[in-house]
């Protein structure tokens, strides 16, 4: 089974917004114990979203005829 990019891409866009949220919010919570660690969770939870929506404009940015023809 092969897999398209624009179908990878996709995959990595939810992933990195999902995962982003979760660290972002684990951060969140972890800060109330340990601000060290809330802030190392949050920082990554910013990044990996921040990635996700570039992938998302990288997604809209694809040319849907070349990835339809495989």
């Amino acid at each position: 089974m092969t897999t398209s990019a624009a179908s990878r891409v996709e995959v990595w866009v939810w992933v990195l917004i999902y995962g982003g949220l979760l660290l972002l919010g684990l951060g969140l919570s972890a800060q109330r114990s340990d601000t060290a660690i809330g802030w190392v969770l949050i920082v990554a939870g910013v990044i990996a979203t921040g990635a996700g929506a570039v992938l998302v404009w990288v997604r809209s940015r694809m040319n849907p005829s070349k990835e339809a023809n495989k």
